[in-house]
């Protein structure tokens, strides 16, 4: 996979104890590489990281995105060939409760990033992951594509977009030809699968509504949102990394150092409560009703991925029933560990079976 460019590399991850950065570790550590992660300690909101074990499997260092020199610190010394940065406050709601903190760790957090990158004198690849929320939505219901104005309403979304602007600054302005680190960044659609308990997220709350036997209220079953399984943007994560590294077939390092979208098909944005619908039908036991709505959020949202398939010819492998069927499944399972590889192993048996470049 990849064109083998992760085994014995050395990978730089902030944010490997949250939900998305414990299944990239997982699928890096599959891959033969050398895990450096970079976070803040795991909690009880996102048990994922100590599910899999990942603590004794790669290499810790807890620490805060928001502090410069250690962010500088942790680069210099560990060299890497590879840079993923996910470390972020992730929330919507709560971005309203602590606006300067979730703009310090998004906003501050990416530049330092980028400040200990441009301070790099070898050969690395960066991919800077920020959200499909930082866009400026006007709700027209037109997909979202890569060249449209950054923007963003409630303080998460803001911080994404500046987050993007920085990076593109950054781009522009210091990785150039002659630098040799290369970035790219990502924005993926709203991720769901096994592993996820965090707060204001519509899966961890069914989940939560079906151990407590208490009735689902859903805020705004009418929204709409790109819904896609965690392992779709990570596969678009890790090929932009191979790509950047080397000139691997269907890939050109030159146009990979720019903005991604990666999302679902057509026929996976759909309303809140037609997701909660389908998980109702994995779970009969499921009660739902509609709760009072909280603070605004984003009625419609979808991405344009015509790039990603044109520039590194991805595209998703799941359908929206496979990724409701594969998320309830997992938490069936009795091990976080080998449901995850038993995901990942589908995953690439059906990318394969697709001819995707990156699964060859």
């Amino acid at each position: 996979m990849f064109d083998q460019a992760y085994q014995g590399k050395r990978v730089w991850l902030s944010g490997h104890t949250g939900f998305k950065g414990a299944w990239l570790a997982e699928w890096l550590l599959a891959l033969g590489a050398h895990v450096h992660g970079y976070a803040l300690p795991p909690d009880s909101a996102q048990p994922l990281f100590g599910g899999l074990s990942l603590g004794p499997r790669l290499e810790s260092e807890f620490a805060d995105i928001r502090d410069a020199a250690a962010v500088r610190r942790s680069i210099a010394d560990y060299q890497p060939d590879f840079v993923f940065h996910l470390a972020a406050q992730p929330l919507v709601r709560l971005s309203y409760e602590i606006p300067t903190e979730t703009m310090a760790t998004n906003v501050m957090g990416t530049m330092h990033v980028l400040d200990a990158l441009r301070d790099l004198r070898k050969p690395c690849a960066a991919v800077m992951v920020t959200s499909d929320k930082c866009y400026e939505n006007l709700e027209t219901g037109r997909p979202h594509e890569e060249a449209d104005p950054m923007g963003g309403r409630d303080p998460y979304s803001a911080s994404k977009g500046m987050a993007e602007l920085a990076v593109a600054s950054y781009q522009r302005s210091f990785f150039d030809t002659h630098h040799p680190v290369r970035v790219a960044s990502v924005r993926a659609g709203n991720v769901i699968g096994g592993g996820d308990l965090a707060t204001d997220r519509i899966v961890p709350d069914i989940l939560r509504a079906r151990a407590a036997g208490r009735t689902l209220a859903i805020r705004n079953p009418s929204a709409t949102r790109p819904w896609q399984h965690v392992l779709e943007p990570l596969s678009g994560y890790l090929w932009i990394g191979a790509c950047l590294a080397s000139p691997v077939r269907a890939c050109v390092p030159a146009e990979v150092s720019s903005g991604f979208n990666f999302g679902p098909r057509t026929e996976a944005v759909r309303t809140v409560g037609e997701l909660v619908a389908a998980f109702a039908r994995a779970w009969p036991d499921l009660r739902i009703e509609t709760g009072p709505a909280g603070p605004h959020e984003a009625a419609r949202l979808s991405l344009s991925i015509a790039k990603a398939e044109r520039v590194l010819g991805w595209r998703p492998v799941w359908d929206f029933q496979q990724t409701v069927e594969r998320t309830a499944r997992w938490y069936a399972q009795l091990s976080s560990l080998e449901a995850c590889k038993a995901d990942i192993t589908a995953y690439v048996a059906a990318a394969r079976s697709q001819n995707l470049a990156w699964a060859s």
